[in-house]
C-alpha cells in the first residue's frame, strides 16, 4: 500500500517507537479487542473507503467551526493555513486507510508515534508551517475521540448492512480510535506513560 501523499512516511519512517509490540497487547487487551473487532474494522474501512471525502468534510467543519480546534492549524501570522489543513486532510484521510487496513505491527506502532511527535515537539515542521502553536493540546485530543466517534456512524450505515453490522463496525471503530489516542498521548509524559 503506496502512497504519494506529501509528508506520508508510513513505510520510510526512521524512528522507533518507544511502544513495543507486547505493550499494544496489553493495550488492545484493556480495549477488550477481539477477533470479530478486528473483522468489523476491516468491514468499516471497505464501507468508509469510498465516503472518505465526505468523512474529512465533517470532521473539518466540526474542527474550523471551533476556534480553539482549528488554531492548532495556525500559520506564523496566528491565522488557519490553508495549505496547513490541506495537507494534513490527506494524511487524515490515510490514516483511516491505515486505521482500517494496516496490520497493527511495529511499523504501524512507529507511525503512530511519529503521529505523535507530530501533535508536540515537530508541529508543522513536516509541511514546513511556521506556526504560532507548539503542540495539540492533549485534553483537545482526548476530547476528539468522540466526535471522530460519533460522526462516523452515518457513514458505516451507508454501507447498507444490517443494524448488528453497523453497531459492530462502530464499536470497532471507537475503540480503534481509542487505541490511536492512546497511543498518540505518549511523548506528552513519556515517563509516565
Amino acid at each position: 500500500m503506496t502512497t504519494d501523499i506529501a509528508g506520508y512516511t508510513y513505510d520510510t519512517n526512521p524512528a522507533t517507537s518507544p511502544v513495543s509490540v507486547d505493550d499494544l497487547n496489553l493495550l488492545l487487551a484493556t480495549l477488550l479487542w477481539t477477533d470479530d473487532d478486528a473483522a468489523a474494522l476491516a468491514r468499516a474501512g471497505v464501507a468508509l473507503e469510498s465516503q472518505i471525502d465526505r468523512v474529512l468534510d465533517v470532521w473539518y467543519g466540526y474542527v474550523g467551526s471551533n476556534p480553539h480546534l482549528v488554531a492548532s492549524f495556525n500559520g506564523a501570522d496566528g491565522q488557519p493555513s490553508g495549505d496547513y489543513l490541506a495537507a494534513v486532510r490527506s494524511r487524515f484521510g490515510q490514516w483511516i486507510r491505515d486505521l482500517c487496513n494496516r496490520p497493527w505491527d511495529q511499523t504501524w506502532l512507529n507511525y503512530q508515534h511519529e503521529i505523535a511527535r507530530r501533535h508536540t515537539d515537530t508541529m508543522g515542521d513536516t509541511d514546513r508551517i511556521e506556526s504560532d502553536q507548539t503542540h495539540i493540546p492533549l485534553r483537545y485530543l482526548i476530547a476528539f475521540i468522540w466526535p471522530i466517534t460519533a460522526t462516523i456512524r452515518p457513514f458505516l450505515a451507508n454501507a447498507g448492512t444490517d443494524e448488528a453490522d453497523i453497531d459492530a463496525m462502530h464499536t470497532a471503530w471507537f475503540k480503534a480510535v481509542t487505541l490511536t489516542v492512546t497511543l498518540w498521548s505518549q511523548p506528552y509524559d513519556p515517563t509516565r506513560w
